[in-house]
């Protein structure tokens, strides 16, 4: 079994990436982004902003976005969301409140996603939203919308971002009202280009008819892609590894709540804050870890981190029970059926739930062909489980790392020792 050593920088956080090409992009002048994650989805973002107008180009390695305020060009051609699913519903936002008719696609695993918890927002608001069976492609008939009291059914920081967009453009306050606080990115990037936002427990407001200034940048490391790496700095023998700048963010830190429930070794340190939002470096070391439960009120809080925290579970003492995760079963792929299959062909004692997972450990992993579904996430979790089978373990399609992490073998490699 490898260690994992090194002091690293993981890929930049894709879900501020997302949010700083969309809000600088409504916003009044020049906007400065510092570390923007180059991915697959964030590149869909950025060429449906420019297929929208905008002016946005890259120099010394920093990303800039010439902003002209709320209202866009309409687009010659329908726009390509690629993989992107928060680049639809993000976008949706904006565009419900043009004076135009957009049309977004997607790839063939987008195109399967479900788009009609945005559409219902968007039409209380105004604007004529139609779906194709509740997928993409999408139509959104652009209209001078109105405010809302909405409140969702689900904790979703896709689409609370796409109400508070929408939220820039009506006279009045929006509210949206969500059953558990989901990630707040949105929130705090809104506020960073001048938004008027207020909170009251799960209930965020917005003022319209927004006027937003232009903003510089930081863009974090993603905790979501640092998980490969904490994971496996636990579960390999002799590991210690140090990873700098990543976003700490309260509505994202689930994942070490749960890695310390299992007596994970993590400590967090040089905390500070940058354009709202907190940033550390975490240093991890080999673990003895146990088993814990996984309760539907922390799912909003890890919703991305179910796959490698099953992958840390197999290694951990006792059993480990994850419920409420169904929302997992409508992401890129069914992350809970692909997880739970593709580590049983490793040797994993695991089982599929409706809507989570059950998981006894630990067990002896052997290597095997496995399937990523063509799903970042599957892929990278099932790169760290590899680290502690036995044997060779071959990822299909493995390439898809670059919808959210581009570098990911390079800094795998670099750091297994």
């Amino acid at each position: 079994m490898p260690s994992m050593k090194g002091i690293i920088r993981v890929a930049s956080d894709k879900s501020i990436s997302h949010r700083a090409l969309i809000i600088s992009s409504v916003s009044y002048g020049l906007s400065r982004i510092k570390n923007l994650l180059r991915s697959d989805d964030c590149m869909s973002t950025m060429n449906c902003l420019i297929n929208l107008g905008l002016e946005i180009y890259e120099k010394n390695d920093e990303m800039f976005v010439n902003g002209k305020g709320l209202r866009l060009k309409k687009p010659s051609l329908a726009l390509d969301a690629g993989n992107s699913g928060t680049t639809v519903r993000l976008l949706s936002g904006i565009l419900a409140g043009q004076d135009f008719t957009t049309e977004i696609r997607g790839d063939e695993s987008l195109s399967k996603r479900p788009m009609n918890r945005i559409a219902s927002p968007l039409e209380r608001m105004g604007a004529a939203v139609s779906t194709t069976d509740g997928c993409l492609p999408l139509k959104i008939v652009g209209n001078k919308l109105k405010p809302v009291n909405y409140l969702s059914r689900i904790p979703s920081a896709q689409v609370k971002s796409c109400v508070l967009l929408a939220g820039l453009y009506p006279r009045g306050i929006t509210n949206y009202t969500e059953p558990e606080k989901s990630r707040d990115h949105t929130e705090r990037m809104l506020k960073n280009f001048g938004a008027h936002l207020s909170e009251d427990v799960n209930t965020i407001s917005i003022k319209g008819e927004a006027s937003l200034h232009s903003s510089d940048v930081f863009v974090p490391g993603d905790i979501s892609s640092a998980a490969f790496f904490i994971v496996a700095a636990l579960l390999c023998k002799n590991s210690e590894l140090k990873i700098e700048n990543v976003g700490i963010n309260p509505t994202r830190m689930g994942i070490l709540h749960v890695l310390g429930r299992m007596c994970g070794n993590i400590v967090i340190e040089n905390k500070r804050t940058v354009c709202e939002e907190p940033i550390a470096d975490i240093i991890v070391k080999s673990s003895d870890l146990k088993a814990t439960v996984v309760t539907p009120k922390e799912i909003s809080l890890l919703i991305d981190e179910i796959p490698i925290i099953a992958v840390a579970a197999t290694q951990a003492h006792g059993v480990t029970r994850i419920t409420g995760a169904g929302e997992l079963r409508v992401k890129e792929t069914d992350r809970l059926k692909a997880i739970s299959t593709e580590l049983k062909k490793m040797g994993a004692n695991i089982e599929e739930l409706e809507d989570g997972l059950v998981i006894t450990g630990p067990t002896e992993m052997s290597g095997a062909m496995v399937n990523s579904y063509k799903d970042h996430r599957i892929a990278m979790s099932l790169a760290v489980a590899s680290l502690v089978a036995g044997g060779n373990t071959e990822i299909s399609d493995s390439e898809c790392v670059k919808i959210s992490f581009p570098d990911f073998w390079e800094l795998l490699k670099k750091t297994t020792q």
